[in-house]
């Protein structure tokens, strides 16, 4: 049974293969990019408005009719390209539209940037100057893509939205719960910045990339196709960070210049002088403009007294974090003490092959969307279990035990100590290959 999709369309070439591969199923694909950013921020310009019956009329969809961005009914000016390492630029979107061209179906823009200046810029903003070292793509990917655009597929009556992750879902029968898993290929895998998926989005979303374990084999379809973005490299850099370092853009986005204090060893004694708690993050040694008799690292960063605090590398390692905001997905013994996650448990599943899911045999074909929100079932307070953590995206996991406390936090106890836990981090635990689940990491326990 063919469904309609909403494909996210970052330009890139995986996401532009997964829209091929749905194309080729067979299923209704609309496809889609999000304005993220406001002129000022080095994106497009202007505000848009849907010209299509086939997709939203809300206020915040650009039909992309031409080589320009049509708005209103008139065409703007498009401003220069920013960092060509970041995503979200206007080169971006006209690959993307260039490629739904090519595959004939429907390409639009919505218009999000208000709502990612808040959830995702705003936030980025805070957690630097509180001390805490942030991550916003896995932020984009919770607000953006699986919370506004989950709800704008919906709107459209759209069954499912794909995205070019790299990352599997299955349906599990026996816990009733849908897990979110690697990918085929573990040099790309994309789980970690994913574990805040519930259980209503995991029913709703497909992966069509997570089946396959060499991305020259994603490039090779790229140029079968004739995609204009076949040999584009994958964007690395924070897509609002456009020149300078992070905190010049903060500065510029706040207004204002981080206050000066002071770099202090833990007992106290002043080294010198820092420019700004946000040009440091835990476990950074270069660039501290000290000259001391042995190599020091910042173990802390103190907002309320404005400084950072350095220690020799051996005192940076720990082995118990409290990560709060913690979204379960999945444990080996879920069936035991929690229960099926209800009318969360069936999706549409429109056919598994080349789409990176296992089927569900089709219980929710045409099931209507719940509300965004957390998975349902939490394990309650006291509940253990044996898990590897992921405290950073390019961390090796470690094997740890993971406790839920009152209230919903998780605190995490490694086997082996760990260096330069990070608060604002997230911290993932997998068991095998799926996701048990995530948070962010809220405190670093010594001792």
């Amino acid at each position: 049974m063919n469904h309609k999709v909403l494909i996210a369309m970052s330009g890139g070439v995986d996401s532009s293969v997964a829209a091929a591969l749905m194309m080729k199923k067979g299923d209704k694909c609309i496809g889609c990019t999000m304005k993220l950013l406001n002129q000022g921020d080095g994106a497009f310009s202007g505000e848009g408005a849907c010209g299509s019956s086939d997709a939203c009329q809300a206020s915040d969809a650009i039909d992309l009719t031409g080589s320009a961005v049509r708005m209103n009914g008139r065409a703007e000016e498009a401003p220069a390209p920013g960092n060509p390492h970041a995503c979200c630029s206007l080169d971006d979107v006209e690959d993307a539209r260039s490629v739904a061209r090519k595959l004939g179906m429907p390409y639009y823009v919505f218009n999000f940037a208000e709502d990612f200046g808040e959830k995702v810029i705003d936030r980025f903003v805070r957690i630097y100057q509180s001390g805490g070292t942030p991550n916003p793509c896995i932020d984009c990917n919770r607000y953006m893509k699986f919370e506004k655009l989950f709800r704008r597929a919906r709107e459209l009556g759209c069954d499912a939205v794909v995205t070019g992750h790299y990352a599997r879902i299955r349906y599990e029968e026996e816990s009733g719960r849908w897990q979110l898993l690697r990918s085929k290929n573990p040099d790309k895998d994309q789980t970690y910045v994913l574990y805040s998926m519930t259980q209503e989005q995991l029913a709703h979303t497909i992966f069509p990339l997570g089946e396959y374990p060499d991305k020259g084999e994603v490039r090779r379809m790229a140029e079968e196709y004739g995609f204009v973005n076949s040999h584009k490299p994958d964007s690395q850099d924070i897509c609002f960070v456009r020149s300078g370092t992070y905190a010049d853009f903060i500065e510029r986005r706040t207004g204002r210049a981080a206050p000066h204090g002071a770099f202090v060893d833990e007992d106290g004694n002043v080294l010198g002088e820092h420019r700004g708690l946000i040009r440091y993050t835990i476990g950074q040694r270069r660039g501290l403009g000290l000259s001391l008799p042995a190599p020091l690292y910042v173990q802390r960063i103190d907002p309320q007294k404005n400084q950072v605090v350095l220690t020799p590398e051996d005192r940076l390692f720990s082995r118990r974090l409290i990560a709060e905001d913690f979204n379960w997905i999945w444990t080996s013994d879920w069936g035991k003490w929690g229960s099926p996650a209800g009318e969360a448990s069936g999706r549409m599943q429109s056919g598994r092959e080349g789409t990176g899911q296992e089927s569900a045999d089709g219980k929710n074909a045409g099931r209507e969307y719940a509300e965004p929100g957390r998975s349902g079932q939490e394990p309650p307070a006291g509940y253990t279990c044996l898990i590897t953590a992921k405290p950073r995206y390019r961390a090796k996991e470690a094997p740890a035990t993971a406790r839920v406390l009152e209230g919903g936090k998780v605190e995490i106890i490694f086997h082996e100590p760990q260096r330069a836990l990070t608060a604002g981090q997230a911290i993932v635990l997998y068991q095998g290959e799926s996701v048990a689940g995530g948070g962010t990491i809220c405190e670093v326990l010594t001792g």
